[in-house]
């Protein structure tokens, strides 16, 4: 019994020794976690001090910058249309000053707790993984290490995007001063239009003074040529009165030429009927017989093309006859007048040998509408 006794504590006093052992080099290690936990607790808090706690607001307006876009014309433009060069320009990455994460030793605290624990300060088992504890949510240290982690990818986004919108500016600025470029020459060429011009004026001033002398001269002239134009108007009026004069006469002359046609008519019409020789006209069939071909409205005449079969009525199988003094009606296809497509009457007065054609005379009383070429001329 004392020998195992014995044994026992040598074992133990073995153990003592070897956990004194492992202590004292626990303790350095100890120390130097402390150290580096103090150290990377350090690190959290200054880099929030840099860490932007928000992205900065949008602003309401946009900025402006407008340019004009309006064609370039040799006139003057009240509204010229615009364009804004800063129109998708992002103006909230301009803000500085902007509120840091700022962490003090609440936060400092906090980055200590690799578990999260509940109301009563116990750790919360982690369901998913059986046998570990949550470390993740309110009150951890990864809370603070996810908010970090999150605000300085913004923050990079933000950084990326200014670098993008400075080479766009920078873009723009390039194409602003290429087009500033071309203006120097164009200024220097008009500034040499513009003297030119100016030399042309001069010349055109003295034309001008020397053009006034002419019309001085020209005025006096023209007063000369008012009177020449007075007594010439005397005359001209002189001569109006002697025309009208000459209109009556030639007026009463038509009246009595228009008598004598009538009076020829009238004779032929009774030497034709007295010769003796038998009309074959009294026996002409309805229907249609001929057209016009040719019509004088201001003497009231027309001249109409019957058919073969037409001359025969009319002047006898032989075409011998006496053509006879008898009335026709026209007609035009298609006109719609009071009594439907009659267009009026003609009154046969002379056929012409050998031929289809004979001269009628278009009587007024029964005109419908003017006759003209093409009518057909029937027999009722």
């Amino acid at each position: 019994m004392n020998k195992a006794l014995h044994a026992l504590v040598y074992v133990i006093l073995a153990v003592s020794v070897a956990a004194l052992y492992f202590e004292y080099n626990l303790y350095g290690k100890k120390e130097l976690l402390k150290d580096r936990n103090r150290q990377l607790e350090d690190c959290l808090v200054t880099l929030s001090k840099t860490i932007e706690k928000a992205d900065p607001a949008k602003p309401v307006t946009v900025p402006e910058a407008r340019k004009d876009v309006s064609q370039i014309e040799a006139k003057a433009v009240e509204s010229p249309e615009t364009e804004n060069l800063l129109e998708d320009y992002p103006v909230q990455l301009e803000e500085q000053n902007l509120e840091k994460l700022n962490w003090g030793d609440k936060e400092r605290v906090q980055s200590r707790n690799l578990y999260k624990l509940d109301g009563e300060g116990n750790k919360i088992p982690d369901a998913a993984n059986p046998g570990d504890f949550v470390k993740k949510g309110p009150g951890t240290a990864q809370e603070l290490l996810d908010k970090i982690v999150d605000r300085a990818k913004a923050q990079q986004t933000a950084l990326n995007n200014t670098r993008a919108e400075l080479a766009n500016v920078r873009g723009k600025l390039e194409k602003l001063v290429s087009d500033f470029n071309k203006l120097p020459p164009e200024m220097r060429q008009d500034k040499i239009t513009i003297e030119e011009k100016k030399k042309q004026i001069e010349e055109l001033e003295a034309k001008k003074a020397e053009l006034e002398d002419n019309i001085g001269k020209l005025k006096t002239q023209i007063e000369d040529l008012n009177t020449e134009i007075k007594s010439v108007k005397e005359e001209l009026q002189a001569s109006k009165d002697e025309t009208e004069a000459v209109r009556e006469d030639l007026a009463k002359e038509k009246k009595k030429t228009d008598h004598l046609q009538k009076i020829i008519r009238e004779m032929n019409a009774r030497l034709q009927g007295g010769q003796g020789q038998t009309s074959a006209g009294t026996n002409v069939t309805a229907g249609n017989k001929g057209k016009i071909v040719d019509i004088n409205t201001t003497l009231m005449f027309a001249v109409v093309e019957f058919t073969d079969d037409a001359m025969k009525e009319l002047l006898g199988p032989e075409r011998n006859g006496v053509l006879p003094q008898i009335e026709m009606g026209i007609r035009r296809k298609g006109f719609n007048g009071p009594a439907g497509e009659f267009v009026g009457r003609v009154r046969l007065r002379q056929c012409v040998a050998g031929k289809n054609f004979v001269i009628a005379d278009v009587l007024g009383d029964w005109q419908q509408a003017v006759a003209q070429k093409g009518d057909d001329v029937f027999s009722e």
